[in-house]
C-alpha cells in the first residue's frame, strides 16, 4: 500500500520515477496526484441518425466494411479511405493520410475503435480525419475485450499500452465516459502519466484529510481521498466539478498558508521606528512644495507614515497610474526616515532611471539636498548616486557618504547590492518597478541593515503587473493605491497603425512628429531591439537559432532595430530635425548626456529602446511612436506610453505593427489603445499571461504554475482560505501540529516557488 508521502520509485520503480522527476520534478505520490488532468477525452455524442457537430470529438466502435487506397492529388503519398459500420445508421467515413503504412493494419472485416474530430468537407458530408485507432479482438457480445497484442496508432494505441497488465490489455478502460488527458512532454506522454496514476491509486491507503470536518461541511467539500480519485478517474461530470472545487480550495489554502507564515515571521521582526517630526526635513519639504498634493497622495502619505512609526517593519506596495505622483509620496517617506536619523536606499532597475531619480529628487529638495555644501539648509541631507559604470573616484566618494551616514538618501541600480556597499544605518528600502528585480536582489539590499533589525520596505509600480495583482489579492502586502492624476497631466490618445495594410499611415506618423516639433515639442520613437544582432542577442538572433548561417543571412529581419530606424529617420523623413539615439549598450556617460540633451530640448526626436520605459520625465514630449508594438507586453506598452502627456499638451501614442488583423496580438494592441486605465490593462495582462506566472515562474526558472485556481475569478475561495490559514498559523506557526497541511502546501506549490514567496 502507499501513502501520499511515499517516494515514487518505491511504487512505480526507478525507471518511471526518474522520468517523472526529470520531466515534472515529481518525487512523491502526492506530487503525482496533484498533477491534474488538463481536460478529459469523452466518448462524445453517440452516433444516431443525426449528424454530429463539426469539430466535436467522438469515439466509435464498429466493423471495417471497406478500404480504398488513393493517391494524393497535390503531393506525394496516399490516402486510405475507410468505411466503418457502427450499427447506427449510415457508416462512418474515415480518412488516414499515411495510407501506405496504415493499410497493413486497417483491413476489411476487422473490428476497430476509432477516436477523432468530426470534419465537414461539404454540407451534409462529414468524416473522421486521421483518427487514433485500435484493432479489437472478436468477442461474442461485441464488448471491447482483452487481448495481449496492441495494434493501432495515435492516442488510442498509447492509452491501450497504458492499460497493459499481467493478463494483457484490458481495453474496457477505454469505454469510460471521461478519460483524463494530462500536461505531458515528448518523453512522458499523457497515457504514461495515466498508467502511473492508475497504479498509484490502486495501492493508495486511505488519506487522513488535513482539512477539519467542520471546514469541509461549511463549504460542502469532498474528502481529499475522494477528490484525488475523482479528478483522475471520474465517473460523471458532477464528480469532476466537486473534485475541482475541493482541490481549488486546497490550492488557495496552500498559497495562503505560505503567506500567513510569511506575515507571522515579518511580524516577529523588529524595525527602528521613525515617527514623524514637525521640525525636520520632511516638514521643511512640505512647506516648500510649489503645488498642493492630491487628496490621494495625502492619504497614502499618512498610511506610510503610520507604518514607519511602528516597531514592526513596513511591508507595503505603492501602486498608481503612470504620473500619479508616487515619487513625491516615496520622497516624503524617505525624509521621515532621515528625520529619525536613518538612511534610505532607492533601488532602480536601470542607470537611466537611477540618474533620473537622482536629478529629480535633488531638484525637488533644492537646498534640502545639499548637506555639507555652502548655503545648505539647516535640516539638509545629502543625496548620492551609485551605479556600476561610475568612475572609481565618484563611486568611492558616494560609498563613503553612505557608510559614514552623510548621505541620508542613496540611489542606485544593482550596484547597491554589491558587498562593497555599506550603510551607516539603513532604515528603509524602496524598490522602484519591483517586478524588474529578483527576490535575492531585494533580500540582499535589505540584509544591509544593522544586525537584529529589518529595514522598512516600500515597493512601487506604475502598472500592477500580474504578480503584483496576485500577491495583493492573496494578501501578502499592505497596499496603497493612487488613483488620481495630479493637475497638469494631459490626456493621451492611442492609435494602432497596421503597417502592412496601411503603409501610408506610417508616413503620416513621421509627419505628425514633424508637426509637433514645429510647434516646439518633442517625440520618442521606441524600438524593440538595438540592432547589430551579433552582439545584440535580440529578437532576430533568437529567431535564427538552430538555422544555418546562410539561411539566417537570407531571412530579412522581422523587426526594425533602433540603429536602423535612427539612420533611416535622420537621413529620411526627419532629416530636418535633431534626432538622437539612446539604448542600453551606450556608455553610461553618453546615455546621461543624451538624456540631458533631450530633457533640455537640444534633441527633438529620441530614437530609443525600453531604457525610457520607467521614470523618465520630459514634460515637453508629446508624441511616441512604438515600432513593432506587438513585441511588447501590455504593461510595457502602458509604461512607455506614460512618458508622454506629462505636461500641458495632450499626448499621442502610435502603435505600429505588422500583426495580422483578427489575431491575438492585434487584439492586445487594440485593447491597449482603447484605455489608459492601468488597472484595467493589468487585468488583461493577467488573463493573457496566465495566472500561474504570478508566483515567480520567470524568477524561479520552473514551469509549474497555478493548476485550478483563478486569481481573478475565485476571490471568494481565496478570502475563505486566507481566513482559515491565518487562524491556523496564529495557533501553530510552522505547522508542526498540522503535518497534513504542511505536506499539502509543499505539494500544491513547488519548493522553489515556496522559497521565492518566503523571501518576497
Amino acid at each position: 500500500m502507499a501513502t501520499l508521502g511515499d517516494r515514487l520509485d518505491h511504487i512505480l520503480g526507478a525507471k518511471a520515477a526518474d522520468s517523472l522527476a526529470e520531466a515534472f520534478d515529481m518525487n512523491t505520490v502526492e506530487d503525482l496526484l496533484r498533477h491534474y488532468p488538463l481536460r478529459y477525452a469523452t466518448q462524445g455524442q453517440p452516433l444516431t441518425e443525426e449528424a454530429p457537430d463539426d469539430g466535436s470529438h467522438i469515439t466509435v466502435i464498429g466493423r471495417i466494411t471497406k478500404t480504398e487506397l488513393k493517391p494524393m492529388r497535390n503531393r506525394r503519398g496516399s490516402l486510405l479511405k475507410v468505411m466503418l459500420d457502427t450499427g447506427a445508421g449510415r457508416p462512418v467515413d474515415v480518412t488516414f493520410f499515411n495510407g501506405d503504412k496504415v493499410k497493413y493494419v486497417v483491413k476489411e472485416g476487422l473490428r476497430a475503435m476509432m477516436s477523432g474530430t468530426v470534419s465537414y468537407w461539404r454540407p451534409g458530408s462529414w468524416n473522421l480525419s486521421h483518427p487514433g485507432y485500435l484493432i479489437l479482438p472478436e468477442t461474442e457480445d461485441d464488448s471491447v475485450g482483452t487481448f495481449t497484442r496492441v495494434r493501432g496508432g495515435g492516442d488510442l494505441r498509447g492509452l491501450a499500452e497504458s492499460a497493459k497488465g499481467a493478463g494483457g490489455v484490458d481495453v474496457s478502460f477505454m469505454e469510460r465516459e471521461f478519460i483524463p488527458v494530462y500536461p505531458a512532454t515528448a518523453k512522458v506522454q499523457s497515457w504514461d502519466l495515466l498508467a502511473c496514476v492508475r497504479q498509484v491509486l490502486e495501492q493508495l491507503d486511505p488519506i487522513d484529510d488535513p482539512l477539519p470536518e467542520r471546514t469541509r461541511d461549511e463549504r460542502a467539500l469532498m474528502k481529499i481521498s475522494d477528490a484525488l480519485r475523482s479528478i483522475h478517474l471520474p465517473e460523471s461530470k458532477s464528480e469532476i466539478d466537486q473534485a475541482r472545487e475541493r482541490l481549488r480550495f486546497d490550492e488557495a489554502l496552500a498559497l495562503q498558508l505560505v503567506l500567513a507564515e510569511r506575515r507571522h515571521e515579518v511580524a516577529g521582526r523588529t524595525a527602528r521606528p521613525c515617527p514623524p517630526r514637525t521640525d525636520g526635513i520632511a516638514a521643511a519639504f512640505e512647506k516648500k512644495l510649489p503645488f498642493e498634493l492630491t487628496a490621494g497622495q495625502q492619504q497614502v502619505i499618512a498610511e506610510i507614515s503610520t507604518d514607519l512609526s511602528r516597531v514592526q517593519p513596513m511591508h507595503r506596495l505603492l501602486q498608481g497610474e503612470v504620473g500619479s505622483g508616487k515619487t513625491i509620496v516615496a520622497l516624503h517617506a524617505m525624509l521621515q526616515v532621515v528625520d529619525a536619523g536613518q538612511q534610505c536606499a532607492l533601488l532602480a532597475p536601470t542607470e537611466v532611471l537611477a540618474a533620473q531619480h537622482y536629478r529629480s529628487l535633488r531638484a525637488m529638495l533644492g537646498e534640502l539636498a545639499t548637506a555639507g555644501e555652502l548655503g545648505a539648509a539647516d535640516q539638509a541631507t545629502k543625496v548620492v548616486l551609485v551605479t556600476g559604470s561610475m568612475s572609481a573616484a565618484t563611486k568611492k566618494a558616494a560609498l563613503l557618504d553612505a557608510v559614514t551616514g552623510e548621505a541620508g538618501i542613496v540611489i542606485g541600480t544593482h550596484a547597491l547590492i554589491q558587498d562593497a556597499v555599506e550603510f551607516f544605518d539603513l532604515g528603509m528600502v524602496i524598490v522602484d518597478e519591483q517586478h524588474r528585480f529578483g527576490v535575492e536582489q531585494r533580500d540582499a539590499l535589505r540584509a544591509k541593515a544593522k544586525t537584529g533589525t529589518s529595514p522598512h520596505l516600500l515597493v512601487m509600480t506604475a502598472t500592477p503587473i500580474p504578480r503584483t495583482i496576485a500577491m495583493t489579492t492573496l494578501g501578502d502586502l499592505e497596499t496603497s493605491t493612487l488613483t488620481q492624476l495630479p493637475r497638469g497631466r494631459s490626456p493621451i490618445t492611442s492609435k494602432v497603425v497596421p503597417r502592412k495594410q496601411h503603409p501610408n499611415w506610417v508616413d503620416r506618423a513621421w509627419e505628425r512628429i514633424l508637426e509637433e516639433v514645429d510647434a516646439g515639442r518633442q517625440a520618442y520613437v521606441v524600438c524593440s531591439r538595438i540592432g547589430d544582432d551579433e552582439e545584440d542577442g535580440g529578437a532576430s538572433k533568437a529567431k535564427g537559432k538552430g538555422k544555418s548561417k546562410a539561411a539566417q543571412e537570407k531571412e530579412p529581419p522581422t523587426t526594425q532595430a533602433a540603429l536602423e530606424v535612427f539612420d533611416m529617420l535622420r537621413t529620411g523623413p526627419l532629416a530636418r530635425v535633431r534626432v538622437g539615439l539612446l539604448h542600453g549598450r551606450l556608455p553610461s556617460d553618453e546615455k546621461d548626456h543624451v538624456m540631458r540633451a533631450f530633457n533640455d530640448a537640444e534633441i527633438d526626436v529620441l530614437v530609443c529602446t525600453t531604457v525610457v520605459e520607467v521614470g523618465v520625465d520630459v514634460p515637453n514630449a508629446t508624441v511616441m511612436v512604438i515600432v513593432d508594438a506587438d513585441r511588447f507586453g501590455v504593461s510595457q506598452l502602458h509604461q512607455l506610453r506614460g512618458r508622454i502627456g506629462r505636461g500641458e499638451h495632450p499626448g499621442l501614442c502610435l502603435l505600429v505593427t505588422d500583426a495580422a488583423p483578427g489575431g491575438s496580438a492585434m487584439a492586445r494592441l487594440t485593447a491597449v489603445a482603447a484605455t489608459t486605465d492601468g488597472f484595467e490593462l493589468s487585468v488583461l495582462d493577467l488573463r493573457q499571461r496566465r495566472e500561474g506566472d504570478v508566483l515567480g515562474a520567470a524568477q524561479s526558472g520552473t514551469a509549474r504554475s497555478l493548476r485550478l485556481l483563478s486569481l481573478l475569478d475565485d476571490l471568494e475561495i481565496i478570502t475563505a482560505a486566507q481566513d482559515f490559514a491565518r487562524e491556523v498559523v496564529r495557533e501553530d506557526p510552522g505547522l508542526t501540529r498540522h503535518p497534513g497541511l504542511a505536506s499539502m502546501m509543499h505539494a500544491a506549490v513547488d519548493s522553489e516557488r515556496l522559497e521565492y514567496l518566503a523571501k518576497s
